[in-house]
């Protein structure tokens, strides 16, 4: 009726080692931080092929840059030129996600300690919410 267990369980029991690697607290975090700067970094590309020519964009994409090669240990972040065919009418969609991005990358940042990291994202949130306010203002100044 029972068959004992024949082969070495895929269960650890608590204090006893385990076969497989595992990342500190620090490590997964800065993974998760890289990530969200990759991304923000991906919008602000996008938002560079967009817009006009920008200091303040190829600033904060440099920046950007640095941070996550930082992170990832020397590893540049892959860049891709921004894709063909976008409306410029999806800025505000993307001013919109970069400050989503960028508020979560602070909130990683704050967590393990950053504070180049949390700087940066807080001064990139505050520029894609102020690039958000602009058509507000400009929409309701017409009425």
């Amino acid at each position: 009726m029972y068959e004992p267990i024949r082969a070495k369980s895929v269960h650890t029991m608590a204090g006893t080692p385990s076969d497989f690697p595992h990342r500190s607290r620090e490590e997964e975090l800065d993974i998760q931080l890289a990530g969200h700067l990759a991304a923000l970094l991906a919008v602000t590309d996008e938002l560079r092929a967009l817009a006009p020519p920008s200091a303040d964009l190829d600033a904060a994409a440099e920046r950007l840059a640095g941070q996550v090669t930082r992170l990832r240990g020397g590893h540049a972040p892959l860049r891709a030129p921004a894709a063909a065919g976008r409306a410029p009418g999806q800025e505000p969609a993307l001013h919109q996600r970069a400050h989503a991005l960028a508020g979560r990358a602070l909130v990683v940042a704050a967590s393990r300690a950053d504070t180049k990291a949390a700087i940066l994202a807080a001064e990139r949130m505050d520029a894609h919410a102020a690039a958000q306010e602009k058509p507000r203002k400009l929409s309701g100044a017409a009425h």
